[in-house]
């Protein structure tokens, strides 16, 4: 049979150009180390790879998103806080000036470190973050939760949540709101204004009365306070928890990424031996060939 010389260089330029990107291929497969490198390769395992892929990028904001939100429940937690601390000072000095036995002056004495009380926690109630936002006024963050127009306070945010996803179909509340506290500073306002200008015990009405309901207010309100900050607590163990269930999963979704993935050296050295055996093998064919002619059996 004859084969025409168009042919016969047809033929062996295929051979080459396939055996040289079966080289140039395993070659980049090998010094990348992955398997898949264009759809093309393996469209099943490509498929797979890519829906990996997304569902991994999505648990990696999640675990962002909760990092967020715990060092914003924990600085929420640390206000608060501070703000049950004063609480308890407050109380304590109240307590005190429910005694009957205290001079008008004695009563006088306690003025000052209530007042200093009651900045500290309306201070401490109109905190702002990094970025300017109000932490306690719900969703109007741009607003201060506490107004004073110089004799009275009210509480001027809302009781909106502010909700993060954090997982799918799950969302954490991250702000909280001190609505009643204005309630509690303008009860301290009328103790104090009452307690500075006392001229007679505290067993004596209204003063007995006034001390005795703003002592019960104090304590409401702490324990409304610690009831949100027990709140808080919860929130960032769940989070924990959740934020290790997303490790878990990710650990899972690499391991298996890997698995699809990954290039097995072994197989691909021996397949890459094989093509360049190939490469040989027809290089030194057409070499030989193309040098015979008819005067070599005449």
């Amino acid at each position: 049979m004859r084969i025409a010389t168009t042919q016969f260089h047809a033929t062996l330029n295929r051979s080459l150009e396939l055996n040289q990107t079966a080289v140039t291929r395993l070659t980049q497969q090998m010094a990348s180390g992955k398997r898949v490198m264009v759809p093309s390769d393996d469209p099943v395992t490509n498929v797979r790879l890519s829906r990996l892929t997304r569902e991994e990028a999505i648990i990696d904001q999640y675990r962002e998103n909760i990092s967020a939100v715990k060092i914003r429940l924990s600085k929420n937690e640390s206000y608060l806080s501070g703000m049950i601390g004063d609480l308890s000072q407050a109380s304590d000095l109240l307590v005190w000036a429910a005694d009957g036995s205290n001079t008008p002056d004695d009563l006088k004495s306690m003025v000052d470190s209530l007042v200093a009380l009651r900045d500290s926690m309306a201070y401490t109630a109109n905190t702002r973050d990094q970025e300017g936002k109000y932490l306690f006024s719900g969703t109007q963050t741009d607003t201060p939760p506490l107004a004073f127009d110089g004799a009275t306070y009210s509480y001027a945010g809302n009781a909106g949540e502010q909700k993060v996803v954090v997982g799918n179909g799950i969302t954490q509340t991250v702000n909280v709101n001190v609505g009643g506290l204005d309630v509690l500073l303008n009860k301290m306002n009328e103790a104090i204004d009452a307690l500075a200008n006392t001229t007679t015990d505290s067993s004596v009405e209204p003063m007995k009365s006034l001390i005795a309901e703003t002592m019960s207010l104090v304590q409401s309100t702490q324990d409304g306070l610690s009831g949100k900050v027990a709140k808080l607590g919860g929130a960032q163990n769940v989070l924990a928890t959740l934020d290790s269930n997303h490790a878990n999963v990710s650990l899972s979704n690499k391991t298996a990424m890997t698995e699809l993935g990954q290039l097995d050296y072994g197989i691909a050295s021996t397949q890459l031996s094989g093509y360049n055996m190939a490469l040989q093998a027809t290089y030194q064919s057409y070499s030989k060939i193309s040098a015979l002619s008819l005067f070599n059996v005449l």
